[in-house]
């Protein structure tokens, strides 16, 4: 089984290598590539291997081009550390969508399903076999953000996170131990990262973690005062209309969309 690498990281793409003759030594990898300029090259100088897995964001741009420009048949599991491609992997012959760091586990998984396909499908995988990858995707949330601090980038685990908190457009973090961070992103999106069972938007300005909540207090208008464990701005306010909704998230009954 002929397996071809595009990543622009020599140590990924070296690890990458070895997993995959060591979970199947059936599987030979022909080259690794680390640009769309030299797949291109190689992609027209040779024949088209078994699988492909490839990074998406490479040094001279995104590996969908290379995908857009060749009439390929193969099927495709993309390794990337980011997780807004995934609807654009979609347009291609994908097989998987692996979130760096990669585990043995997960690779093992992936190329199951692969052989498993191989052996089902004379044709590339339908649209209701993406639909279906798709809906798995979109479950899984991240359990560390990545925030800028100065010249350092600092990873933050999710569950360590007491609420997200929404001041003049800028979104600010405070941890569990009282560390705070700043994110360049929209509570919007936030609220799609993170796992619904474990934060709650409280309102326009608060995403607040169910382990940050020390107490709830019934307010003037039936709204509701939540304490947390640890300092806040202003006093987390839940609207009347939303008071419900989050007693049940409290208890641990959650509506996940």
């Amino acid at each position: 089984m002929n397996i071809l690498i595009i990543e622009d990281e020599p140590l990924t793409a070296r690890e990458l290598s070895d997993m995959i003759t060591e979970i199947d030594p059936n599987f030979r990898v022909l080259a690794t590539l680390v640009s769309i300029e030299q797949s291109l090259t190689w992609f027209n100088q040779n024949n088209q291997p078994d699988l492909i897995f490839s990074d998406i964001q490479l040094a001279d741009g995104l590996s969908f081009d290379i995908f857009r420009k060749l009439d390929l048949h193969c099927p495709i599991i993309f390794c990337t550390a980011f997780d807004e491609y995934i609807l654009s992997a979609f347009d291609t012959n994908t097989v998987s969508y692996l979130l760096k760091p990669i585990s043995k586990f997960q690779l093992e998984q992936a190329l199951n399903k692969f052989k498993n396909m191989q052996k089902a499908f004379t044709k590339l995988p339908t649209a209701s076999d993406f639909s279906s990858m798709y809906d798995q995707l979109r479950r899984r949330y991240k359990s560390t953000l990545l925030v800028n601090q100065r010249e350092r980038i600092v990873p933050v685990r999710v569950k360590d996170i007491a609420y997200f908190w929404l001041d003049n457009n800028i979104v600010q973090i405070c941890t569990l131990s009282h560390q705070k961070y700043f994110l360049v992103t929209s509570m919007e999106e936030l609220e799609t990262m993170v796992d619904p069972s474990l934060f709650y938007r409280a309102n326009r300005q608060f995403l607040i973690n169910r382990n940050a909540v020390s107490d709830v207090e019934r307010f003037f208008s039936r709204k509701l005062a939540i304490k947390m464990t640890v300092e806040s701005p202003e006093v987390v306010m839940v609207s009347k209309p939303k008071a419900v909704e989050f007693l049940h998230w409290l208890e641990g009954i959650v509506k996940l969309n």
